[in-house]
């Protein structure tokens, strides 16, 4: 239903483009491949083409395949590498092809080029084993406190249909299975965090990669915010984590920050996110080593650690790590912290922090459990941005696209749709279309990433007015982190916007107007961020609020 073979954190991919398919469809029909990309170029879409194609050859023999035949021949699909990969795999698509009936034909065609175009997020998917087992939504959240342990749709359905719900609470943190990670709440005063949850833990924040570890025996893998397996990324972490972690099995979260050897000072993140790369690993890996700040403990010999209260966690942390206390020696950093009871105290941590050059500071509550996946006050960041209220960046998803005028002509990009996510809906919501204040490079990098994911018609999950209708779409992927001057009231934007029925009851009127960014500007890319990880509809309209108080 997701389109994949394979839970988010297993990097199986197919490595299949659309004019693979249409090779593999030539080859199997016997059709001219010019003609077929014509036909590609004036639908956009695979799986249409297949299907009529099918359709027009009734002779051709098809079988009755179950749902498990069809996914091991897609998973052996994926899994097929090396030399003379590529004709392996368009010999597999086509006889798959083959043996389908058209309808289904028109569906597993899109799986291996990334386009099934169904929407199905995985809470959805987690409301529909709810209603297969009670009718209505009432398990979903039982299911989702399984999910954020262990998210993989796969497991927790079979777990349901084997054993019942029961059992679903029984489902535990398993290595290198991610968890989803824990997430702080936002306060802009060291008066508001003590009155909120009292003496606590004050730890620096800094500004590098998130990353979650898991390491079994001799084996290391990493994991991003957004469940990407980033373990060969940053091989030198791999090699810090094996020399340093004294525990046969551990999960823990640190922040890898980039390090210049020769002044042997931390680099700015507009450094450090060089090295996010897929090629020439090693070498940048040695021209800027990476040091990563430990901060939290998730699992220890084949316990979990989730529900222990943060000084415990902490304390079995610091054991677990094997430290020289030479900064150009050691990989992994304990983060440490400062227990504070007062406001005064707080701020000076913070103003230390700024002044390192570092994030903020986040605070910690003494006896707070892990939260997976939740924004939580057991832990409550203090960014330099949440210091000034005018200054907050947020992180939006890039909904859609209008095609440029004169010389952004040339990029293929004029404008484009950014908005935040609805959780009461299910859906993305809009706060701002951006026309200005991009470089001619940043352009040409968003064309590039959004054409990967166009689509003429409107996606399902996403809410927006018919004034702010793009020329083409995308699926929610991109992340960009926004500035702006202040939140506005838009009638326009559907962030927030309460919507009523006219008198006759034909139409629908604006009862309260959404929520906008105003004079909204691009500050980066964030890469490391899934769209769940993006701002939310709710921390838009606590931010309106304070912006007001």
């Amino acid at each position: 239903l997701q389109g994949r073979v394979s839970p988010q954190y297993i990097p199986l991919n197919f490595g299949m483009a659309e004019k693979m398919v249409l090779k593999a469809v030539s080859q199997m029909f016997q059709i001219d491949a010019d003609v077929l990309l014509k036909r590609f170029q004036k639908t956009g879409d695979i799986g249409t083409i297949v299907q009529e194609i099918k359709a027009d050859q009734p002779s051709l023999l098809t079988k009755e395949l179950s749902v498990q035949q069809v996914f091991d021949a897609l998973v052996d699909m994926a899994k097929s590498s090396g030399a003379g990969s590529q004709d392996k795999k368009l010999q597999q698509l086509a006889h798959l092809i083959a043996e389908l009936d058209p309808l289904s034909a028109r569906y597993v065609s899109r799986i291996p080029v990334g386009a099934l175009r169904l929407g199905f997020s995985d809470m959805t998917i987690l409301d529909g084993l709810s209603w297969m087992i009670l009718g209505d939504k009432t398990a979903k959240t039982q299911l989702q406190r399984a999910y954020l342990v262990r998210p993989d749709l796969g497991h927790i359905a079979y777990v349901v249909k084997h054993a019942g719900l029961d059992k679903v609470a029984e489902i535990t943190p398993e290595v290198f299975t991610p968890i989803l990670m824990m997430r702080a709440e936002r306060l802009s005063s060291g008066e508001e965090i003590v009155d909120k949850i009292g003496e606590c833990a004050v730890e620096s924040k800094y500004d590098g990669f998130r990353l979650q570890i898991h390491k079994k025996g001799k084996e290391v893998r990493m994991y991003t915010r957004g469940l990407e397996d980033a373990t060969h990324m940053y091989p030198d972490v791999v090699e810090g984590v094996l020399k340093q972690i004294k525990a046969d099995t551990i999960i823990f979260e640190g922040e890898a920050i980039g390090f210049d050897p020769a002044s042997q000072t931390f680099l700015p993140f507009q450094e450090t996110v060089q090295r996010k790369r897929k090629y020439g690993v090693e070498e940048k890996a040695k021209e800027m080593p990476l040091k990563l700040f430990a901060f939290e403990l998730l699992y220890l010999n084949d316990a979990s650690l989730l529900i222990e209260p943060y000084v415990l966690r902490q304390t079995e942390l610091a054991k677990a790590i094997k430290v020289t206390g030479d900064v150009a020696i050691d990989t992994l950093i304990p983060a440490g912290h400062t227990v504070v009871k007062d406001a005064k105290h707080l701020e000076l941590l913070f103003d230390d922090a700024i002044t390192k050059g570092l994030e903020g500071i986040i605070a910690k509550k003494l006896d707070g459990i892990y939260q997976p996946g939740a924004r939580g006050w057991n832990w409550i960041k203090f960014k330099r941005s949440y210091s000034s209220k005018i200054d907050d960046t947020i992180d939006c998803v890039v909904m859609g696209y209008d095609v440029g005028k004169g010389k952004r002509a040339d990029f293929g990009i004029g404008a484009f749709l950014v908005g935040v996510y609805d959780a009461t809906q299910d859906k993305y919501v809009t706060v701002a279309k951006i026309g200005t204040g991009l470089t001619d490079d940043e352009w040409r990098e968003l064309q590039k990433r959004l054409h990967k994911l166009h689509s003429t018609h409107l996606p399902a999950m996403y809410e927006v007015d018919k004034m702010m209708t793009c020329d083409l779409w995308a699926t929610p992927e991109i992340v960009v982190e926004i500035k702006a001057d202040e939140l506005t009231r838009s009638t326009i934007h559907t962030a927030g916007r309460v919507m009523k029925a006219s008198k006759s009851g034909s139409t629908f009127d604006v009862e309260e107007p959404g929520y906008a960014l105003r004079f909204p500007r691009l500050q980066r890319f964030r890469d490391d961020k899934q769209p769940q990880d993006a701002t939310t509809l709710k921390e838009v309209q606590k931010m309106f609020k304070a912006q007001r108080s």
